[in-house]
């Protein structure tokens, strides 16, 4: 039993017909169909394509192979590395086991034969410090202040945890606010906490943002394409920063995109974090989801109505509602610590070496996992990432052939992707290079074995001056641009890159579409069903000597033509005027040495 990843992801959850828990974490990290064959991040319980057809009309295949130059990229060393990386002997690389010292000295070794030099004060590896929580006993969530208490069970109606490491929780009389969506955007003159105290309260959150139900992009938070306010983790970290005991999402399928069993998988198993200095006490000691139809009792027992409320809350200005209520609930916490590494190599710039560019690729799978029909019960994870850090290392090799960048190119294996970007969010934490001083990077997640594409598009839409970048490199290559498909459902927020994003550095996301030049459609979205189906989070997810790796070249060589464009360059990419993230890139470059 693996220590670390052993929770089902959300597309494994609905499309594999197997029974392996899933951990709340996993919502959080990359697209649940992220490791689909032709696409990456894709939207969760959906198996369309990711991206809609772009408007021109594709150009001839011949002129498609020959558009741009050959890079230095090794297709043999993408393939020796994929191979051993999801081998069997590696066990599904699942992180904190005993292969896992395995996996990284294999790592390190291709680093190092690819001309790298060790990133971490002259060491390979960034010890990942993590926290498993595992809630117990759990009582019912009981409202009082009304004439009837109310008491709702966990699983069926209610579900959560606490971030603290605490072997005991307890929410006692916790006063309850309605706070709409939950969102502070100063940016966009938005503050659903205005003139409440939270201190001791409980949140009670609306699930997206207030634009969801929008067609298109228009209105403050971009319409049906869903920003960083609406995705649950920033509801939680919200709650926490205005000080609140607790928090409380209401779950509604439509906004949320999956059903309650999603969450109750999620949320009533072990669920991982990375250790903090203080255990996360100043967390809130309760973040918990509730049924839509539960909401309604709690609002009905305060005199309110949801539906009302929520288009209340869906206005500019909406202010907090105390409903005179309190929440109650415990639980015990099983409690363990463990350790894991990133991997961290670095390419030193000659000009501007304190500037750095960012690749990075996750090495840990899910380890051993629910046995196929034939008692396979390793997930060897060949697609799902062993071929991104097979391509990490091949971008690596490329650069060092080329020589010494302007700017210094940093290269990052995270661990722990897995169990909800644990491996990233650590670096991001504890960065070994200032990401005040990180000019931007690639994050390289499921490449797809498969033909060359005519189509590719950016994760998350025009969020970034990326855009423009990506935009040229297309045109270059007489490529076509693709709309993300489902844009509802957040997928740029579900990667390692967003690890970076949310604290100012713009990452290319970036996706292959499905239109092959042999083959077309229907074939790109044949080979994305196979994979959904038979083999994402599975033991089949396998190399085989057959693949087809011109798709995965092509992408790598965009990857290799972009990322040496940021390392050669003398400006700073920031995210356009409005996005979410726009403040926090400002404030770090305004700061002494940033930018």
């Amino acid at each position: 039993m693996t220590k670390f990843g052993d929770g089902r992801s959300l597309c494994e959850k609905e499309t594999s017909g197997t029974t392996r828990r899933m951990n709340s974490s996993q919502l959080a990290k990359k697209p649940l169909l992220s490791c689909v064959v032709l696409l990456a991040l894709a939207a969760p319980l959906s198996a369309k394509p990711l991206f809609k057809a772009g408007t021109a009309l594709p150009p001839p295949a011949d002129t498609l192979e020959a558009a741009a130059a050959p890079t230095p990229i090794s297709l043999d060393l993408m393939k020796q590395i994929t191979k051993r990386l999801s081998a069997d002997d590696f066990e599904g690389r699942a992180p904190s086991t005993a292969t896992e010292p395995k996996v990284l000295d294999y790592i390190v070794s291709q680093f190092k034969a690819a001309g790298l030099q060790p990133g971490n004060k002259g060491q390979w590896l960034q010890d990942v410090p993590t926290v498993e929580i595992e809630g117990k006993n759990q009582s019912p969530l009981t409202i009082t202040g009304s004439k009837t208490p109310l008491s709702f069970s966990f699983g069926d109606q209610w579900v959560g945890a606490s971030y603290r490491v605490t072997p005991k929780t307890k929410l006692k009389d916790s006063p309850l606010v309605f706070v709409g969506y939950g969102v502070v955007a100063p940016e966009l003159g938005w503050n659903d906490y205005a003139g409440v105290d939270m201190k001791g309260k409980t949140a009670v959150i609306l699930v997206n943002d207030p634009d969801y139900a929008t067609d298109g992009e228009q209105g403050l938070f971009k319409g049906r394409r869903m920003t960083y306010y609406g995705r649950w983790t920033y509801k939680f970290e919200e709650a926490a920063r205005q000080g609140a005991a607790g928090a409380i999402i209401v779950h509604d399928t439509f906004p949320a995109a999956y059903g309650w069993n999603v969450v109750n998988s999620s949320w009533t198993g072990a669920q991982y974090y990375v250790q903090t200095k203080n255990d996360a006490m100043d967390q809130t000691q309760v973040n918990a989801w509730v049924q839509k139809d539960v909401a309604e009792k709690i609002l009905a027992a305060a005199g309110k109505d949801l539906a009302t409320l929520t288009r209340a809350a869906q206005t500019k200005g909406f202010k907090p509602v105390p409903l005179n209520l309190k929440a109650n609930v415990s639980f015990d916490n099983a409690i363990r610590k463990s350790t894991s590494h990133n991997v961290v190599g670095i390419l030193p710039g000659k000009n501007r070496p304190d500037e750095y560019v960012l690749y990075s690729a996750h090495w840990d799978h899910l380890g051993r996992c629910t046995p196929d029909k034939t008692g396979d019960d390793i997930c060897n994870g060949a697609v799902d990432n062993a071929d991104g850090v097979a391509a990490l290392t091949a971008l690596a090799k490329a650069n060092v052939q080329a020589g010494p960048a302007a700017r210094s190119q940093v290269f990052l294996a995270v661990t722990l992707e897995e169990s909800g970007l644990l491996g990233s969010e650590y670096y991001a934490q504890k960065p070994i290079y200032p990401l005040a001083k990180t000019v931007g990077g690639v994050n390289m997640d499921a490449l797809a074995p498969g033909g060359r594409v005519r189509d590719y598009a950016m994760t998350g839409g025009d969020k970034s001056d990326l855009t423009d970048m990506f935009r040229t490199a297309l045109k270059t290559r007489s490529l076509v641009e693709a709309s993300e498909n489902d844009p509802e459902k957040g997928g740029y927020y579900r990667s390692d890159h967003f690890s970076m994003a949310k604290r100012g550095v713009p990452m290319f996301a970036i996706d292959r579409g499905i239109d092959l030049v042999v083959g077309g459609k229907a074939v790109g979205q044949a080979a994305n069903d196979d994979y959904t189906t038979n083999r994402y989070h599975q033991p089949s997810d396998e190399y085989s000597e057959s693949w087809d790796w011109s798709g995965i070249q092509q992408d790598v060589e965009l990857y290799y033509s972009l990322g040496r464009e940021l390392a050669d360059g003398s400006t700073w990419p920031n995210w356009r005027a409005g996005d979410e993230f726009r403040a926090v890139r400002d404030k770090s470059c305004a700061g002494e040495g940033g930018c």
